[in-house]
């Protein structure tokens, strides 16, 4: 298996843990060294969507998971050990569940949001 950046690595297992704010900072980092990668841009607005929501941003979570939907396009289907076959599914499942008429709820109120899918993501060989 390729080897990746520390950073890279330790996303996976935030993400899959639901640390997604750790994510934002580990994928930032990368991206910030190399600003026109955007495999890195689109993880991490999918991650922010996801942390959005998880808060009561429900228009900031729309329109990151569309930014991420856009970003990881041109990487499709697979980059850097990742199947984005298997992340597109999930992307546009939020998509689907993500209220279009909310802009935002109170913290109290997130539990009345619709729940959004689990992806766990994980480093699979390059071909």
């Amino acid at each position: 298996m390729k080897d990746y950046p520390l950073e890279y690595y330790h996303f996976f297992v935030h993400f899959n843990e639901g640390d997604y704010y750790t994510c934002h900072d580990l994928l930032e980092e990368m991206w910030m060294s190399e600003k026109s990668n955007l495999f890195f841009k689109g993880l991490l607005q999918m991650s922010v969507a996801i942390y959005h929501y998880e808060y009561g941003n429900v228009k900031g979570a729309r329109l990151m998971m569309m930014a991420a939907h856009e970003y990881l396009q041109n990487y499709r289907p697979k980059h850097w050990g990742l199947d984005l076959e298997k992340v597109y599914p999930f992307i546009e499942d939020c998509l689907i569940i993500i209220p279009q008429h909310i802009d935002r709820v109170s913290f109290a109120e997130v539990d009345s949001l619709p729940p959004l899918p689990k992806l766990l993501l994980y480093l699979e060989d390059d071909d």
